[in-house]
């Protein structure tokens, strides 16, 4: 779970590969934008269900923020690569987040040194390209590929002009 916590910023991209995956990611809703765990508690990124009594094997983990149309094989890919470079390198497990972090102010998240998850697409390129670790796990091609054609999804994004924003702001011009 550290691994996944540690590197969760840059496996965003990936786990969330849509410019509308980020219109879910937003405080208050059921999505997870904290970068935090707890053992029952919806609001962070991994979430550790009580296992069934007499069965401590059951013990699984959630890790909450893909959105349904991300690629799973890659998906799986930099989960399993952040989990194992967690464990490689013994990453510290942060304190449990166990009250609910969408009724917290940004002063207490930071006092707690909780971060959220990048906000838009964009966000999320950025911190995938600086990671050696999403590089590895999904290869040169495959990530050069990738950052690529979301740069281009962005852009055209970043210009398209929506009916709301022509129904919102036409009028007032």
């Amino acid at each position: 779970m550290a691994g996944l916590l540690r590197h969760a910023s840059e496996i965003t991209a990936i786990t969330n590969q849509t410019v509308n995956s980020y219109k879910r990611l937003v405080p208050g809703f059921e999505a997870p934008v904290h970068i935090s765990w707890a053992r029952n508690n919806r609001s962070g990124l991994i979430r550790v269900p009580i296992p069934k009594k007499g069965n401590p094997m059951a013990t699984r983990i959630e890790y909450r923020s893909p959105d349904p149309v991300c690629n799973p094989y890659l998906a799986f890919s930099v989960l399993l690569a952040a989990g194992m470079k967690g464990i490689e390198e013994s990453y510290e497990l942060p304190e449990e987040a166990d009250a609910n972090l969408f009724e917290m102010d940004d002063l207490a998240l930071s006092k707690y040194g909780i971060a959220q998850l990048p906000q838009s697409l964009n966000d999320a390129l950025v911190a995938m390209e600086n990671s050696e670790l999403v590089a590895d796990a999904l290869g040169e091609h495959i990530f050069e590929w990738f950052l690529r054609n979301k740069r281009s999804e962005w852009r055209a994004y970043k210009t398209h002009v929506s009916q709301f924003e022509l129904d919102r702001y036409l009028k007032a011009l």
